[in-house]
């Protein structure tokens, strides 16, 4: 037995032969474009046709009595060859539509049951002289050719054996012409004849074979006398198939071998299926320009998977598509040059991770998939040092790609039949050829051969999930789907299946003698044993004086039910126990063994775990009844399975009571028990639902209760409680605006109690106190009282405080220069301050760093400046190899960063008032200020973004939060001089958080 794991192929075997509707459109789909005329044209044929074509298949299906008799009648002689058929080849009769067979056939088909030798009325030499020669005559397109050295066949000599495999072969060649006049092609019958010659040359006779397809050809063509199209139809396909015949064995293809790949043979049937099916473009110097042109584009559709110059107007590395048409570079080369294209580099390695990026480019560059985890653990190294260009590099510079394409072939996709493939990859090469591959980002191949090499934690080989053999009893059918993250770990022959001990008292090492002689303990299965006692030689006479064991009624009777319960099942149906067995179990003439031998053995056994069953369900099953335990694995199941072959059932069951196993587990007295299962048996047995203990305490009491009732407020609800009034201790908003004129200098006010207004007439207190020199505080409101202090005098002040408070309650307060930046730099809620934690600490890089150090750094300029790790393929990676060599300070190789076009596109797409808070958030470690952004907005407005973005780089503050050596981190959370409180808050209401972005893309700036 060979057991191989389902790589998740809907179709493990490729059509081998093909159709006329998909031969016509087959090119015009490899070379993107619409059928033509001439392909329209033939599907327009093929369809008018089927009926005609239908019709043919069927009239032949009916008289294949008559087509392979006559047949059989011209090489055999001395017999009846007809007789040597298993069954009729004509279907059964149809009525109504069914075509009446013709007179002259009828007589025909009478006389080819005839024999050669013994024949009426004549000699047997004249019968076979005249057989001989009836086809000398007739049309001369179906005439009889006889090979030189033809001579009949004898049957008597042939063989009963060999005369039905003729007959047989003889059928199914007709057969085949059958199916290639439903497919309007004649594929079918060069896949399924060519390769037959040595075998006829070595079975029977090929000239033989020759006369009877010739004479096949001319009874068929005889069933069309009136329809000439079919009638040539018909011919074509018999001539297809007698040139077939004539063809010599074509050898298998093989594949080389390599230290990542394993050499592999490709029978010549499959090889033979796949010509024609995958378009050739070879770059040709004499070529016309047309016909280079649909050789570029071959090479465009074959690495872009899609005619990019016709569906998208893109014609990528022109310059080389050119030369290559000229003759001055290689189509090799060029197919190079499109790998490494900004376009190639784009489509198909930006977006993907590595993996995937390498599964594509074995598409793209040598049609195929993977072979092996070590062929893609050798490439994954490759792009993961080299990046792109290197991996293009190593698939086109290689021995495959010269052995396969050359210098001038376009690279094709080599499906099943075009060459070799391990079997464990097949699926994933039918996803990787379809269509949808370049949008689906999830590798295949790495997650496949990671399942495989899996280990099997409670699980058994043969499938996913925990052992579902314990199910279906062994079975080994590989399922027709599978995903990718769900395939099962394949299994070779010493794999072991984990089995769990059915309350065995320490069961030991597998297959030892402690494993075989454990016992159950109190809580395992119960064991039923034969209580024997000696009554002697004189209990039964005429026995020589032999002791006799006998065991007690009830003890055997016990043990009699238990042994059909292990064994059936149940306690058996009425005429399915052994009522003789029985009788000599209880007088001792058999022992307990033997007696579950016989239940075996017998019909009820065989009806329930044999007849009905696949031969590993049969072996799995028995193996529970009479061993107690489920099989370990492959070997185990191939020994039983050899045996069953070599010996039929009864053999497998005296195997296994035969066993050591048997006679060390259960021995002569004791009927076979449970001793092991399966994790799925005891998930399967453990019902947790049905054993939850009844807690009264747990339910609520539902005894209906008293409703309570509420007591309602005794307070008088008024119109004041609802509509606000305009009293005393009410809060009310002011529309309008404060100004204050300050002449004198500043003094903090004396400590005293916190006082509120009494009214809204009154202002409150104010927090400052300003004095001029030589004069007590003053302050007054026009129009309104003014309030002193006990000492101060009446003159007033040259300054004072002043509002202007507006009639309607819905005006809009007045506006002081400067507040409208002020209120669009409104910090929202500062949650930055809880998000402390996630600042790291300041990174500085000296001349004496690490690469460690160093990464470090560039890692952290990468996250200040973008919020992100940039990709492979946009990283500075000149800034970050000079600032590896010391040639770049942190500084400078910030400015490199903030300079270019990542930070610029980002700050591009922002608001103009976002992108400053940015800028200075990612630079300077805080929020801007609202003159700080006017001048920002007034720079970049009239230099560029680039100038206001070098103008915060070549700022003071820069160079003193900094300096030369240290990394931009966020600092505006902490206060620090001449730093308002206000762009404390606003930092902290940008700060996002490590993982966030800063500023977020949405809410209020």
């Amino acid at each position: 037995m060979t057991v191989t794991a389902s790589s998740g192929s809907t179709r493990v075997a490729p059509q081998r032969y093909d159709t006329l509707p998909l031969s016509s459109v087959r090119q015009a789909e490899q070379e993107d474009r619409f059928p033509d005329g001439g392909e329209l044209n033939n599907l327009v044929t093929f369809f008018q046709s089927g009926q005609r074509r239908v019709e043919a298949a069927r009239r032949i299906s009916d008289n294949a009595d008559f087509i392979v008799a006559k047949a059989a009648n011209r090489i055999f002689s001395g017999g009846t060859p007809l007789s040597y058929l298993d069954a009729p080849l004509s279907p059964a009769a149809r009525s109504g539509s069914q075509t009446a067979v013709l007179a002259a056939d009828q007589a025909a088909f009478r006389r080819s049951v005839e024999t050669y030798a013994g024949a009426s009325g004549s000699t047997g030499r004249g019968n076979l002289i005249s057989r001989l020669l009836e086809g000398a005559g007739g049309d001369a397109d179906v005439r009889v050719v006889l090979p030189t050295g033809f001579s009949p066949i004898s049957v008597g000599l042939y063989g009963t054996a060999r005369m039905r495999k003729s007959i047989r072969d003889l059928a199914w060649f007709l057969r085949y012409v059958g199916y290639a006049l439903v497919a309007g092609d004649p594929s079918i019958l060069a896949v399924n004849t060519r390769g037959l010659r040595d075998v006829l040359e070595k079975a029977c006779s090929l000239t033989a074979t020759n006369v009877a397809l010739q004479e096949m050809r001319a009874a068929s063509a005889g069933l069309f006398k009136a329809e000439p199209g079919t009638r040539q139809l018909v011919i074509q396909y018999f001539n297809v198939l007698i040139a077939e015949l004539a063809i010599p064995t074509p050898s298998a293809r093989q594949r080389l071998g390599s230290s990542v790949t394993q050499g592999l043979q490709l029978p010549a049937t499959y090889a033979l299926g796949a010509q024609g099916k995958a378009l050739r473009f070879v770059m040709k110097p004499a070529m016309t320009g047309a016909q280079k042109a649909e050789v570029i584009r071959a090479a465009y559709r074959q690495v872009f998977e899609r005619d990019i110059v016709k569906g998208y107007g893109q014609e990528v590395c022109s310059v080389e598509a050119t030369q290559t048409r000229q003759g001055q570079l290689s189509m090799r080369e060029f197919i190079r040059a499109l790998g490494r294209s900004r376009d190639y580099q784009k489509q198909f390695y930006g977006r993907f991770s590595n993996s995937r990026a390498v599964e594509l480019a074995f598409r793209h560059f040598l049609g195929r998939g993977l072979s092996s985890r070590e062929e893609f653990t050798a490439y994954f190294d490759i792009v993961s040092a080299q990046g792109l260009p290197g991996l293009v590099d190593c698939l086109v510079n290689s021995m495959e790609y010269a052995r396969v394409f050359g210098e001038e072939t376009v690279p094709y996709l080599r499906d099943l039949g075009e060459e070799a493939q391990e079997s464990a990859g097949w699926g994933s090469n039918r996803k990787l050829f379809r269509f949808s591959a370049p949008f689906e980002g999830a590798p295949q191949y790495v997650t496949l051969y990671a399942s495989y090499r899996q280990p099997y934690p409670d699980q058994h080989p043969y499938g996913g999930s925990n052992d579902p053999l314990g199910l279906t009893y062994g079975a080994i059918f590989p399922s027709s789907t599978a995903k990718v993250a769900t395939r099962p770990a394949p299994f070779g022959y010493d794999s072991r299946r984990i089995l769990i001990g059915n309350g065995l008292n320490q069961p030991g090492q597998m297959d030892s003698r402690q494993f075989r002689k454990a016992v159950p303990r109190r809580v395992g299965p119960k064991v039923v044993r034969l209580q024997q006692i000696a009554t002697g030689g004189n209990s039964v006479p005429r026995r020589g004086g032999q002791p006799n064991i006998r065991g007690t009624e009830a003890s055997t009777q016990a043990v009699i039910n238990a042994v059909y319960v292990q064994v059936l099942g149940n306690a058996g149906y009425a005429g399915e126990r052994n009522k003789v067995e029985e009788i000599k179990l209880e007088n001792g003439d058999i022992s307990l063994r033997e007696f579950v031998r016989q239940v075996a053995r017998s019909n009820a056994f065989r009806r329930r775990y044999w007849s009905g069953l696949y031969i590993t369900k049969a072996i799995e099953v028995m193996h529970r009844r009479l061993l107690g335990r489920p099989s370990f694995g492959r070997w185990e199941i191939d020994a039983y399975f050899d045996t069953a072959a070599r010996q039929g059932f009864y053999g497998v069951i005296d195997a296994m009571l035969n066993s050591r196993e048997y006679n060390d587990c259960f021995g002569e007295d004791t009927v076979p028990f449970e001793r092991f299962v399966t994790p799925a048996d005891r998930t399967a047995r453990k019902v947790p639902g049905l054993n939850r203990p009844f807690n009264a305490a747990a339910y609520p009491d539902l005894t209906p209760t008293k409703r309570p009732e509420v007591a309602p407020p005794l307070a008088v609800r008024t119109v004041g409680d609802i509509t606000p009034r305009n009293l005393p201790q009410r809060s009310e908003v002011i529309r309008g605006v404060w100004s204050a004129k300050i002449v004198g200098g500043e003094v903090n006010r004396p400590a005293g109690p916190q006082t509120s207004s009494a009214s809204v007439r009154q202002q409150p207190a104010p927090q400052r106190t300003w004095r001029a020199p030589g004069v007590n505080a003053f302050w007054s409101t026009p129009g309104g009282q003014g309030f002193e202090s006990p000492s101060a005098a009446q003159a007033p002040l040259a300054g004072g405080w002043s509002k202007a408070v507006a009639g309607n309650l819905a005006a809009a307060p007045a506006l002081q220069p400067g507040a409208a930046m002020q209120r669009a730099l409104r910090p929202a809620q500062p949650q930055g301050f809880r998000r402390r934690q996630s600042l790291g600490r300041p990174v500085r890089v000296g001349r004496t760093a690490s690469e460690a150090q160093v990464q470090e750094a560039v890692t952290t300029t990468y996250r200040q400046l973008l919020n992100r790790i940039p990709l492979r393929v946009e990283r500075l990676k000149d800034a970050e190899s000079q600032f590896r060599n010391v040639q770049l300070t942190a500084a400078e190789f910030v400015a490199q960063v903030a300079t270019g076009e990542l930070f610029q596109q980002r700050l591009n797409r922002m608001a103009p008032l976002r992108a400053a808070s940015a800028a200075y958030l990612a630079l300077l470690g805080r929020a801007a200020q609202p003159q700080e952004v006017s001048r920002y907005l007034a720079t970049r407005g009239a230099a560029g973004q680039v100038a206001a973005v070098q103008e915060l780089l070549n700022s003071q503050e820069y160079a003193e939060a900094f300096g030369q050596d240290t990394v931009p981190y966020v600092r505006g959370l902490d206060t620090a001089d001449g730093i308002p409180i206000s762009t404390v808050n606003r930092t902290a209401a940008l700060y996002g958080g490590n993982g966030g972005l800063n500023p977020a893309p949405g809410g209020a700036i």
